[in-house]
């Protein structure tokens, strides 16, 4: 596997905007509020010292997070994609041959994915049955409650 990750043109703009964020707001504030802390005295017992550097470490460690995925970002801007063969950014409408119930998942990057959005990560075991399938084709994905079986009812990019 290779060093970068795809993501969409939307998700990198929206970890820029948290990037930001954290740069120009969230870190000057805790900045402010250790000061604050440090002026009432002892550190030894001071909580809120404590809870801002806690906070700090972790605005420090979401932005060394960002920075990375941003730099290991392959950006795919979905609305020039167009096929009939699932590919990563696509939306693509399932049908559960069980239940027969539909369901609509987008094909995004490993930090957009949120399912309850339908939005799946291109590493997740459905992503990766789906890649490379056509509208008609059936696809078996393994989950921790057993085998699920997908008929693709309908792919499109927008």
């Amino acid at each position: 596997m290779s060093d970068t990750l795809p993501i969409t043109l939307q998700g990198k703009k929206k970890l820029e905007e948290e990037l930001k964020q954290l740069m120009q707001v969230e870190r000057p504030n805790v900045v402010k509020a250790i000061e604050e802390a440090r002026s009432n005295g002892d550190l030894s017992e001071n909580a809120d010292y404590d809870a801002a550097k806690e906070r700090q470490a972790w605005i420090e460690a979401r932005i060394g997070e960002i920075n990375a995925q941003l730099a290991g970002a392959q950006v795919v801007d979905t609305s020039k994609l167009s096929g009939d063969r699932v590919v990563f950014g696509a939306h693509v409408l399932l049908s559960d041959l069980e239940t027969e119930k539909e369901v609509s998942y987008q094909i995004v990057g490993v930090s957009e994915a949120d399912v309850a959005a339908g939005k799946i990560s291109i590493v997740s075991p459905l992503a990766r049955a789906l890649i490379g399938k056509k509208v008609g084709d059936e696809v078996v994905v393994t989950t921790p409650s057993g085998e699920k079986e997908y008929e693709i009812s309908d792919l499109f990019f927008k």
